[in-house]
């Protein structure tokens, strides 16, 4: 079985510019590159888990979201960097666009979207690992033995103190992708 690390992307591997589908905005934060690439030579597969309510909310299609993926899949894949697979959720409650407006199983903190990763990736949880910015990019960590990573300032300060003091459990904190990227590789374990 493979191990990996799922990945969150507005906010973890780019700056979070509300509902981004151009790549002329598209913005690396500090070090993915970098990050990417230990985690990539350690062993993971790379395999980014998203949210995209934009799609529902009439912000941009389907169509150009997917013109920003293979971009980015690309981009990487120009610095050595293999992204294995993408996986989004284009759906909201509250969507504007009819079509995606549902309660789905598959918008992060629901984890329909890990799961169907573990499944075409041939995954073992127990050598895995999640990284987002929120805690809702971890949920499969409550759910399974896969480790994660609360990253960066977005999550609520509360939120990161219980992570910090170990009440949530799975999840520890880390400032940065690299520092995770680094905690990752380093462990004796893996």
């Amino acid at each position: 079985m493979n191990k990996a690390v799922f990945l969150d992307r507005d906010g973890t591997i780019n700056v979070d510019k509300n509902y981004l589908y151009r790549k002329e905005d598209f913005e690396l934060l500090p070090h993915t590159i970098e990050a990417l690439r230990l985690l990539q030579n350690a062993g993971f597969l790379l395999v980014v888990i998203t949210n995209q309510s934009g799609i529902a909310r009439g912000y941009y299609t389907e169509e150009q979201f997917m013109k920003l993926n293979q971009w980015m899949i690309e981009h990487f894949r120009t610095k050595g960097i293999t992204i294995d697979a993408v996986y989004y959720c284009p759906h909201h409650p509250q969507a504007k666009i009819e079509k995606y407006r549902r309660n789905c199983n598959c918008r992060k903190p629901k984890t329909e979207l890990f799961e169907a990763a573990v499944i075409d990736l041939n995954i073992d949880l127990a050598k895995s690992f999640a990284i987002g910015d929120r805690l809702r990019d971890c949920c499969i960590c409550q759910k399974s033995n896969c480790r994660g990573f609360v990253i960066g300032n977005t999550e609520s300060l509360d939120t990161i103190k219980k992570i910090k003091s170990g009440d949530i459990i799975n999840v520890s904190y880390q400032p940065t992708l690299l520092e995770t990227a680094q905690t990752i590789v380093n462990e004796k374990d893996l």
